[in-house]
């Protein structure tokens, strides 16, 4: 079979190099050659950041480089959005966006918006109605349930999502059509496995958490022992991808406050760090894809401060932290790489780029983009 085989591709060259195709194919075959060397040599396909601008009733679309972090605005963005669009957030099968509009009245409406393939958004209307002032918004990690925090009405509207169009159908609590939590959400947070959820809430002189067991899209009664009490003015909240630690950022007086969470759901607080001058006034956190750094940006200091987590859950400040961002840095969130980081500033319009050393936590600084007005939800594609 060997013999034959050379035969028959003997033949076939000799054909090839008579009709002069021979060269063609070469040369072909040099240029697909190349375009694989290309490709090969990092991520050629795009993500799509999204940020959410109230102030001007927009979205902005960038196309991130996921080689270099850079961002590139997509023809036709900002896009109009509803009005005060406060939160988005993603669905995992990257086809549908959801941004939470918390200026319309008398209720908040949520909008879906269909994805491109090239990351343009089309909105599918008509909007859904939810509660008063719908502020926060998550989903579970499936992509069947979207959580919405109305801060006006403090309750929660819950609805499930139509996979294949992205639709969204209610889901009846247990007193209602919503699920009362009797305060306005300033952060909120599900579990991993998508069955436990978190509120963080601020009293008249303590910050605390709320946190709910959650089956099939229905919140239960509080778990044994909610509320749960933390720093003043948690803005900040984050959980780890294991669902075994919990932190707040804590704005008004300056700490990270870090939790383990128990098989039974309780959180028990493990420390709660005050920090200094150049880390005053944490807002946001987020913890990077490798799970060994926590990142919380610092509104009262322009910068992101950064911390090593350990096994235990517990948090030690990066010697190198904190690095400097643009004025009032509000948001702090990553790409599905875990090698860039985005940051939305307040009162200096931008999205802030990163770089992501794995091996040791530093930030290095991209470029920044300029967007209409202060974001207050980035969110992009895994």
């Amino acid at each position: 079979m060997r013999r034959a085989g050379q035969c028959f591709q003997f033949v076939f060259d000799k054909f090839l190099e008579e009709s002069g195709m021979l060269k063609k194919a070469a040369a072909l075959l040099l240029v697909c050659a190349s375009m694989g060397a290309w490709m090969g040599c990092g991520t050629t396909s795009s993500n799509f950041l999204y940020a959410a601008i109230p102030n001007s009733n927009e979205i902005v679309a960038f196309r991130e480089d996921p080689n270099s972090g850079a961002l590139t605005q997509i023809v036709g963005s900002p896009i109009t959005a509803g009005q005060a669009v406060q939160s988005l957030v993603l669905h995992p099968s990257k086809k549908f966006l959801y941004a939470a509009n918390s200026g319309a009245t008398p209720n908040g409406t949520v909008s879906l918006f269909d994805i491109s393939s090239g990351g343009a958004l089309t909105e599918v209307t008509p909007r859904q109605t939810v509660g008063t002032a719908p502020t926060l918004m998550v989903m579970d990690t499936s992509g069947s349930y979207l959580y919405v925090a109305n801060s006006g009405s403090f309750d929660i509207s819950v609805f499930s999502i139509d996979s294949g169009k992205g639709g969204l159908t209610p889901v009846a609590q247990i007193g209602g059509t919503t699920a009362g939590i009797g305060l306005s959400a300033l952060n909120m947070a599900l579990s991993p496995s998508g069955n436990t959820l978190f509120v963080t809430g601020q009293g008249p002189t303590q910050g605390y958490i709320e946190e709910f067991s959650v089956t099939k899209g229905v919140l239960g009664t509080p778990v044994q022992g909610s509320p749960f009490l933390t720093g003043n003015g948690p803005y900040g909240l984050a959980i780890d991808s294991s669902g075994s630690h919990l932190y707040t950022a804590n704005r008004i007086d300056s700490s990270i406050s870090a939790f383990s969470i128990g098989s039974n759901g309780a959180l028990t607080l493990i420390s709660t760090i005050g920090l200094t001058s150049l880390n005053s006034g944490p807002v946001s956190l987020f913890i990077d894809k490798s799970g060994k750094y926590l990142y919380v940006a610092n509104q009262g200091s322009a910068n992101l401060g950064a911390f090593s987590i350990g096994s235990d859950g517990s948090l030690t400040l990066l010697t190198n932290s904190p690095f400097a961002t643009g004025s009032q840095p509000s948001i702090v969130t990553g790409d599905a790489s875990g090698k860039y980081l985005f940051v939305g500033n307040q009162s200096t319009p931008v999205v802030q780029s990163f770089s992501l050393d794995t091996g040791s936590g530093t930030l290095t600084s991209v470029a920044s983009y300029a967007v209409p007005a202060a974001a207050t939800s980035i969110v992009i594609t895994p």
